[in-house]
């Protein structure tokens, strides 16, 4: 009897060892398809990032709760095992794309910070210059109460107002358009803005933030000097608060402009802009020696001008960032304003958002006309047949589309892959343009 249930149980393998030695013990089916379930669900989420991090994903909790209690019940199920890898590889895709950011990625940050420094000192020496050759009304504030002094002792002096917030204070009054300083318990002063007075050093402003510093953003605070034309009653809220009290405040032209620590610009009537920031004149031959990229290829792939739009926005080349973009677009005065706006916004974005981008290889498309290449066409159609469709459907025109991904100075992607339209004319005998040039990294 011995010999026979010996025998009966090598057949059958481990069915008849105890507990202890049969095969490790296996997950309910059941609980393993939830948990699978909800990890499937969690690693579409992450696919969806392309390599960026989401803030939330709602199915982690519970694919992560699930697996966590299979393999802390079941921890030799193979089922459970696989689980487990999964979910650890979700996890760490969950937290992004990584890189190694080298410093050649970075050096515009620390060319631009060496121009900011020399670009500083030289405004602040001419700042303190500048007052020096005026006599100012000290202490701006609070101002002299035009109910209590006799206008004409005022007028006509000079005065340094240390924060007027520009665009945030500006306002439309009754008697023009102006920022406004000050407040009811101390006076007001109201800097003439529809003028050139004003126009040509915050143009000048606006030019070295393109140009040098991009850091400075949209809203600035400025110290003035100017000089007390006027006195007007005016509401700065009366736009935002039509029972907004009025109050008396002296009318400043401004003559010069000044970002503490970064820049000054003044009013210049024979500047050839009318203003003009300090060093203005020197700052394209220092620009020069950071360009990596000073033309475009005839020949350069999609890929390869999307590198160099990179270049030329991280290196301030706004000519070279014209010569990326489509000519089309930049054909009225409305389409340049554009092309600058956007530039703008490509300055903050590697300044506080990434500082540098990678490219997919691009996928090509023609849209319009023969496309010559078309190798089954070329087998059986003549060249006569070729010259007809030629004539049909005119010159031919190929889009072509590069994702890019971004990432911060740690090297972390940020955000996901974001698609950037191209567009060549011609075939090989034309040049890739930028046509959506507005599209982040």
């Amino acid at each position: 009897m011995k010999n026979i249930l010996l025998a009966v149980c090598i057949l059958l393998g481990s069915a008849c060892l105890p507990p202890s030695a049969s095969a490790a013990a296996l997950a309910p089916k059941n609980e393993v398809s939830r948990a699978e379930y909800y990890l499937r669900e969690f690693e579409k989420e992450v696919s969806h990032q392309h390599g960026g991090a989401a803030s939330h994903y709602r199915n982690k909790r519970d694919a992560v709760d699930r697996v966590k209690r299979l393999v802390q019940g079941f921890p030799d199920d193979p089922a459970v095992k696989a689980l487990f890898q999964r979910t650890r590889t979700a996890l760490l895709k969950s937290k992004g794309d990584y890189m190694e950011i080298t410093p050649d990625m970075t050096a515009y940050l620390r060319n631009e910070q060496e121009m900011r420094e020399r670009f500083g000192r030289q405004s602040k020496e001419a700042w303190t210059k500048k007052l020096a050759t005026v006599e100012v009304l000290s202490p701006a504030f609070p101002a002299p109460d035009p109910m209590e002094v006799t206008p004409s002792e005022i007028i006509g002096k000079h005065v340094v107002i240390d924060e007027v917030v520009y665009p945030a204070n500006q306002f439309v009054g009754a008697t023009g358009e102006y920022a406004f300083a000050g407040k009811p318990s101390t006076g007001f002063y109201f800097i003439q803005l529809n003028s050139r007075r004003w126009l040509a050093p915050y143009e000048a402003v606006k030019r070295f933030r393109r140009q040098v510093d991009a850091s400075i953003g949209d809203t600035i605070s400025f110290k003035v000097l100017g000089k007390i034309t006027g006195v007007v009653m005016e509401s700065p809220d009366a736009s935002q608060n039509k029972k907004a009290p009025f109050s008396w405040g002296w009318v400043v032209q401004p003559d010069s402009l000044y970002v503490d620590g970064r820049v000054m610009a003044s009013y210049d009537e024979k500047h050839e802009l009318s203003g003009a920031f300090v060093g203005e004149e020197a700052v394209n031959d220092i620009k020069q020696s950071w360009y990596t990229v000073k033309s475009v290829p005839p020949d350069v792939s999609p890929e390869g001008l999307m590198e160099i739009f990179q270049s030329a926005i991280k290196e301030k080349n706004f000519e070279l960032y014209q010569q990326c973009i489509n000519p089309a677009r930049q054909e009225t005065p409305t389409g340049q304003s554009l092309v600058r706006y956007h530039w703008d916004l490509h300055q903050e974005r590697f300044q506080r958002q990434y500082v540098h981008a990678v490219f997919d290889k691009a996928k090509i498309k023609v849209v319009k006309g023969h496309d010559s290449r078309d190798a089954d066409e070329n087998f059986f159609l003549t060249d006569s047949d070729r010259s007809k469709l030629v004539k049909m459907a005119g010159e031919m025109e190929e889009r072509a589309t590069v994702t890019s991904r971004a990432f911060d100075a740690n090297g972390k992607q940020v955000g996901g892959k974001h698609p950037h339209e191209l567009i060549r004319k011609g075939g090989d005998a034309g040049r890739w343009y930028v046509e959506d040039y507005a599209a982040r990294f």
